[in-house]
């Protein structure tokens, strides 16, 4: 693992971060606290934070089928309106995790029957929500898995100013620019080797997976976000009143005998009470976060190699001291 960056909340603040290893192993440029990743999945947190604010401003509602708020239909299949926001953000659509020749983009199961895994879920909400109160541009597109197109919208502009700055995310967002350039880690893969060549967002690919894995972020900036979720300030015009926060955090959905899947949250039953958390998986980088409402407490990791595994399981480990911020 050629590198990482954790960051500890006790008491709903930032109580400790740390920085080890390089940025890149051919440079030998040093993780610092500011260096910014790829947190993968760990960017569904954020879009689902900021779609359920649309649902408390009456701009969506969490139980009304999507296609209501858009014409545009992926699919044929009468199925498609039985697809609700709520059931995308706890992965009850019925939809692969990505669409593949392999694995084309359809129904498994009826909406609401049960939990699997979609970014492809994601990725349709994010393009109603940008349909809504967004812009696209036609003339700049490219074209995604499976034949998909897609074109460049203003998804990242929107999410940024109506989360991570609020939130004081000042290093975080979803397009590549000038200061990422020196700044952000560079991924590995599973031999220590960098992965080539450094992905760098675009506006299409922002349209793509902002919403389910394109967020770049630094652990103190998470940690920001985290502490909102766990800890909410009053409501206001970006953050979620104390009813839309716990339906956030409230399970919806049943994984397995010990989690369940609330709305971008999956929830985890322990011996010290519930845990919320989400890991992020991008090729040459991992991320995980673990929070507790009850402690007021949580930490933040992010990797820049795939060899991260080892290192997540033994954070989550009971007999690990940060297992003690919710004992």
């Amino acid at each position: 693992m050629p590198g990482l960056s954790i960051a500890v909340v006790k008491d709903s603040e930032l109580a400790w971060q740390r920085s080890y290893g390089v940025a890149n192993v051919e440079t030998k440029a040093p993780i610092v606290e500011d260096t910014v990743f790829e947190c993968g999945s760990v960017s569904k947190t954020v879009f689902a934070y900021a779609v359920l604010k649309l649902c408390e401003k009456g701009v969506l509602s969490l139980d009304t089928p999507l296609t209501k708020y858009s014409t545009e239909r992926p699919l044929s299949d009468p199925r498609l309106d039985l697809v609700t926001v709520r059931r995308v953000l706890c992965h009850t659509t019925g939809w692969p995790n990505w669409r593949s020749s392999d694995t084309p983009f359809g129904f498994a199961f009826t909406p609401g029957e049960r939990w699997s895994y979609s970014g492809e879920g994601y990725w349709y909400l994010q393009s109603v929500v940008t349909r809504l109160l967004g812009r696209v541009d036609p003339d700049t597109c490219s074209t995604f898995e499976d034949g998909l197109r897609v074109c460049a919208t203003d998804i990242g502009e929107y999410l940024k100013a109506n989360v991570l700055s609020p939130f004081g995310m000042s290093s975080s967002g979803y397009l590549w620019n000038a200061d990422y350039e020196t700044r952000a880690a560079q991924g590995h893969d599973s031999n220590g080797q960098m992965r080539s060549p450094r992905r760098r967002a675009s506006a299409i690919d922002t349209a793509r997976y902002a919403a389910a894995g394109g967020l770049h972020t630094t652990a103190p900036d998470y940690a920001k976000f985290l502490i909102e979720v766990i800890d909410p300030k009053p409501a206001d015009a970006y953050r979620l009143s104390g009813q839309m926060r716990d339906e956030m955090i409230r399970p919806q959905v049943k994984v397995d005998a010990a989690s369940s899947w609330a709305l971008g949250w999956q929830i985890f039953q322990g011996k010290s009470g519930d845990v919320i958390s989400h890991g992020g998986d991008n090729p040459g980088f991992k991320a995980f976060v673990v929070g507790s409402v009850a402690h007021k407490a949580g930490w933040v990791i992010l990797m820049n190699g795939d060899n991260a595994g080892p290192i997540i399981q033994m954070l989550v480990d009971e007999k690990c001291p940060l297992s003690q911020l919710f004992a």
